[in-house]
């Protein structure tokens, strides 16, 4: 059975896409950027602090699903420039211990709202 999952811990949906669905045990975390989800708007700064906005509101709509990011099992990460990839590296693999999801990274011409980092997710239990 198909369920959405949503929370007002993450930036809500802007278009026609859920923030998450769940499907049995698995969960598809839409792409994040990185937007306050309180304030709605772009987060200001570099690579890291985008990264790190990016991480917390994927951690909270995992967590609305009952999951953590332990669960996670794939990200798909764009960058808007590769040679970010480092200090992009260093953020996010803060988020996931000693398992890390399989992944790949790619870099973009463009993103929403010209951000410098996107990411998004499938989890399962």
């Amino acid at each position: 059975m198909k369920k959405r999952i949503s929370t007002d811990q993450a930036p809500q949906a802007i278009g026609p896409y859920s923030q998450a669905i769940q499907f049995g045990n698995l969960l598809f975390v839409s792409g994040q950027v990185p937007l306050d989800p309180r304030t709605g708007n772009l987060v200001a700064g570099d690579i890291e602090a985008q990264t790190r906005q990016v991480m917390e509101n994927l951690k909270a709509i995992v967590a609305a699903a009952g999951m953590t990011l332990a669960d996670a099992l794939k990200a798909t990460c764009f960058l808007k420039n590769m040679g970010d990839f480092a200090k992009f590296n260093g953020i996010y693999a803060a988020y996931f211990g000693d398992t890390p999801p399989a992944r790949e990274t790619v870099e973009v011409a463009r993103l929403p709202r010209d951000v410098l980092v996107e990411v998004s997710l499938i989890c399962g239990k």
